[in-house]
């Protein structure tokens, strides 16, 4: 207990603040608080999330300036603007093409409409999902016919993609001589050449159900509709160019025209049964 005549506390056990004793952990020896050691940190933690985020975001730009110069990504989000109502049409008018009438994309203010407000308008959307059933419905016959291996769905794959790109170069190159003045794309043209996946599919799983004689009777419709689709398809987008330029139509130009068109809708029926009659036995 402390003497009550005491004027001053003994302090001599207290640890000693002098010359001898270690200062206090900061600046000038004085002692700093948690919340000083926070402000003085904060402000070299703003900056070097400012730089970050400037480097981010300058390596976005600089991504996507490259991106856009080799895929036109905008490009492509038109081709996959498509519905369920889309596709359920689309579908049937690559099944049952006979009765539609009117094949003209339709157009606002001088830029084609989306997939799902005009069925006539291409899209990759069926063809790329097309494509990949095609390699499963491919791999499930080679499974049930006991042919499985990777190495033969890899090749039953990159042979649909060589036969895809070299109709591509191959169309590219006869508009070019033929010196066709058209808005048909590249898109386009993978897109109008992928749906012919969809009659390949047919073909293989009714081939699987009921043999080949169902094989042939469903794939042989699936040519004959594809074959109208792609003549109704691309006479407006070659032939209809050739007209509004002033071309004769008995001209020797313009029946080269038709011939291109009559040769490209004519491939389709023959790569669909090549590369699916191996499927069926």
């Amino acid at each position: 207990m402390a003497d009550p005549h005491q004027f001053f506390d003994d302090t001599s056990s207290a640890p000693s603040r002098g010359y001898g004793g270690q200062p206090s952990p900061g600046s000038l020896g004085y002692p700093t608080s948690s919340s000083e050691a926070a402000f003085l940190a904060a402000p070299m933690s703003n900056m070097a999330m400012a730089y970050g985020s400037s480097l981010a975001a300058q390596g976005k730009e600089l991504v996507d300036k490259n991106i856009d110069r080799f895929i036109p990504v905008s490009k492509l989000k038109y081709y996959f603007a498509v519905d369920t109502v889309y596709v359920g049409k689309k579908l049937g008018l690559l099944v049952f093409p006979y009765l539609h009438q009117d094949w003209e994309v339709q157009y606002q203010q001088d830029t084609p409409v989306a997939p799902r407000f005009d069925i006539n308008a291409p899209d990759l959307y069926i063809p790329a999902m097309a494509f990949i059933t095609y390699i499963l419905v491919a791999g499930l016959a080679l499974g049930t016919q006991d042919r499985f291996s990777p190495d033969l769905l890899g090749l039953q794959a990159s042979s649909a993609l060589a036969w895809l790109t070299l109709e591509v170069v191959a169309i590219l190159l006869s508009l070019y001589l033929v010196t066709v003045n058209t808005d048909l794309t590249t898109i386009d043209l993978v897109a109008f050449l992928g749906y012919k996946y969809v009659g390949m599919i047919g073909g293989v799983l009714t081939g699987l159900l009921f043999g080949k004689i169902g094989y042939y009777l469903v794939l042989a419709w699936c040519c004959v509709s594809i074959f109208v689709f792609m003549i109704r398809t691309l006479r407006l987008k070659i032939l209809a160019q050739a007209a509004a330029e002033g071309v004769p139509v008995r001209g020797a130009r313009n029946q080269l025209r038709m011939y291109l068109t009559m040769a490209v809708a004519a491939a389709q029926p023959v790569l669909m049964y090549w590369l699916t009659f191996h499927l069926v036995r």
